[in-house]
């Protein structure tokens, strides 16, 4: 015989309202009359007997359901995770796992209330790994891009995790306007995080996306989010193949983005940070994503910066000097050897 622990609530002394029912925490029956209502139900749910050998995981489940919403609308979260943990244990039980997966992402709503972010990361995870199963990979999406905004302040490596798989799980289904709009985010907080490496590989898959789907003007806004990035690593020559590949995208050469890039890689080779500078702070470079754009405005040249002098013009010589060593010898020979 199988039963489960239920939730409590009790009445209150008899110097109350007769047949009103209060909580232990002393809330009204608006608050909590569901959950006491339920709770005489789920035993006779989940036992069986002689006649009845399968608990009936499914009235459990709506029962847990009541009470869950009952305990979040008295801003008791906790009893309110543990009702959602239930409710989703009874529909796994009963197989239903679109319903399963709503609880569990309803315990992880509970968890971020209560301000513990990574616990409400997981369950949310466990919740769009089950959608999945499902066959539902829309609101597996949705669940991980809603944990990625979760966690992005207080984990940003965790987001660009749950990013990448939101990501992942567009393209598989073709939907590559919304795989690129999460790989963005994925980049932006790599920069952000200095991790460079990855955040070059990231913008050149973003750039891939941008291209298959014929967005050209996006694809060079990602070339000068790709050079910058690979300024920062020091590192000029794949900055240059990145703008020479380019010149294959349709509208590229010749544009405005391609004429400020060639600057920018100019200067920067002649070790020029006025030239550089001046790229930088253009409205093109300055009105691009934010993280972008401190990019640009901290990017300084090697070797310190400093301008290469042009070579001095010949001064003229005053009339009466003597002319070099070298000129005199051909006029010795002007006239032949003989």
């Amino acid at each position: 015989m199988a039963t489960h622990s239920g939730i409590l609530a009790c009445r209150m002394p008899s110097t109350e309202e007769p047949g009103r029912l209060y909580s232990p925490w002393g809330h009204r029956e608006s608050d909590t009359t569901e959950c006491a209502r339920g709770h005489t139900h789920i035993h006779t749910r989940l036992k069986t007997g002689f006649l009845k050998w399968k608990p009936d995981y499914d009235s459990a489940a709506s029962e847990y359901g009541k009470a869950a919403v009952a305990f979040k609308n008295a801003k008791q979260f906790e009893q309110a995770k543990d009702a959602c943990l239930k409710e989703a244990v009874a529909h796994e039980n009963n197989r239903a796992l679109f319903h399963a997966a709503k609880a569990y992402e309803q315990a992880g709503m509970m968890l971020k209330e209560m301000q513990k972010l990574p616990e409400a990361v997981q369950l949310i995870e466990k919740a769009s790994m089950m959608y999945l199963e499902n066959g539902t990979p829309d609101t597996a999406a949705m669940a991980l891009e809603r944990a990625g905004k979760l966690i992005e302040n207080v984990d940003p490596e965790k987001a660009v995790q749950l990013y990448q798989q939101t990501a992942n799980v567009f393209e598989n289904e073709e939907r590559l306007r919304q795989a690129v709009e999460l790989l963005g985010k994925a980049s932006r907080l790599l920069v952000r995080g200095r991790r460079f490496d990855e955040a070059a590989l990231s913008i050149q898959k973003e750039k891939n996306i941008y291209k298959e789907i014929e967005n050209y003007p996006t694809c060079y806004k990602k070339t000068i989010a790709q050079v910058l990035v690979h300024l920062h690593r020091n590192d000029y020559v794949a900055a240059e193949r990145c703008v020479r590949e380019s010149y294959s995208i349709p509208g590229f050469n010749g544009s405005e983005d391609c004429a400020a890039l060639e600057q920018l890689l100019e200067g920067y080779d002649q070790q020029d940070q006025d030239q550089v500078a001046e790229v930088c702070n253009s409205p093109l470079f300055k009105y691009m994503d934010n993280d972008y754009a401190k990019l640009g405005l901290s990017l300084v040249v090697p070797g310190g910066g400093v301008k290469k002098k042009a070579a001095a013009p010949p001064q003229a010589k005053p009339e009466g000097t003597a002319a070099p060593a070298a000129e005199d010898e051909e006029d010795e020979y002007a006239g032949g050897l003989c």
